[in-house]
């Protein structure tokens, strides 16, 4: 009987020595990591570019991480996903958690999404206005005539304007804000001239640049100071406190993700195009990649969006949040690695 057993245990041994070298079995469970994909909101900023590239080459793989993206083409729906739970990770405008901490929904931010100077003003070739002291001498000289300016009523893109004008001792009085709640035609109400200037992200504005001789005013990094985001990382807290592994390996990969943008922006072109994410030519893109801050900065300037969720309060758009939802945890524990 003994025998039996030892022969037993001595064949149960052997399957699974056996068993662990075979690559098609999983391994062991790791703590504080979410075992299954991890599905990724986003829009299609140029800020979402180092998480295309880092699923396009393989980084989020040699974080162990098996990653999904999932477009959706308004950031409501965006939000409203991550905290239902069908996705684990949101690239969303930095305003939409704080939307989502009113409600009592306690989503947090744990980085900047993974570019900067992404919203940007740009205003028609032919006035021949090149920076923002020419529009203002344009706005003085021309008492009769106001430049229509296209945005999104309630978004950072109307806050940049205003803080542009404000900044100048100007304000909505002397130009003519034309509102729309549509990206698609407030951009073609550009590109059909109907309006002198357009607040938008890149690398939209840049075809406005190369394609149609638009030019750029300012960035939200002149408008907020460098670090400001357009978009952030956001996950819902009880994730975050449950899968700090997931959490540090999704932001390690969008880092590499990022420093190839800077390393190589014809290869991240390269990336891009192939994996069909934005809608611009891929002489659009390159100008777009190149003509960004080299810099990684994955720390979001938090006094920047503090002062966008500020205006936006006082124009009655949302309520000030005065919770602590930016988390630099993991940020830290990564740039603490480097620097080791």
């Amino acid at each position: 009987m003994k025998k039996k057993t030892y022969a037993f245990i001595l064949i149960l041994l052997l399957l699974i020595g056996f068993s662990s070298c075979d690559p098609n079995v999983k391994s062991e469970k790791k703590e504080g990591f979410y075992q299954g994909k991890i599905k990724v909101g986003h829009l299609v900023a140029l800020d979402m570019a180092p998480l295309f590239i880092a699923k396009e080459s393989g980084y989020f793989k040699d974080e162990g991480l098996d990653v999904e993206t999932v477009f959706f083409s308004n950031p409501g729906d965006n939000n409203t996903a991550l905290s239902g739970g069908s996705i684990q990770f949101s690239i969303n405008p930095f305003t939409l958690p704080y939307f989502a901490d009113n409600s009592g929904v306690k989503m947090r931010i744990i980085s900047n999404a993974g570019g900067l100077s992404i919203l940007e003003v740009i205003v028609q070739g032919d006035l021949n206005i090149e920076n923002i002291q020419q529009l203002v001498d344009w706005i003085k000289s021309h008492p009769g005539k106001k430049l229509k300016i296209a945005v999104l009523k309630g978004d950072t893109l109307e806050m940049i304007i205003q803080k542009m004008l404000a900044d100048n001792n100007l304000s909505y009085k002397d130009v003519e804000m034309v509102w729309f709640n549509d990206l698609l035609a407030m951009v073609q109400s550009f590109q059909t001239r109907q309006v002198d200037i357009l607040s938008h992200i890149k690398p939209y504005t840049t075809n406005m640049i190369v394609n149609y001789g638009a030019r750029s005013l300012c960035t939200n990094t002149d408008i907020w100071g460098e670090g400001t985001p357009n978009c952030t990382q956001n996950v819902m807290e009880d994730f975050m406190i449950k899968y700090p592994g997931t959490c540090k390996a999704y932001l390690k990969a969008i880092q590499k993700g990022w420093q190839l943008m800077i390393d190589d922006p014809q290869k991240s072109t390269h990336l891009l195009v192939r994996g069909n994410y934005y809608k611009v030519d891929s002489t659009v893109l390159l100008h777009a990649i190149q003509s960004s801050p080299s810099k990684v900065m994955l720390t979001p300037n938090m006094n920047g969006m503090r002062m966008a969720i500020n205006a936006l309060a006082k124009n009655g758009y949302i309520k000030t949040s005065n919770s602590n939802i930016v988390n630099m945890r993991f940020v830290d524990e990564i740039e603490k690695g480097v620097k080791q």
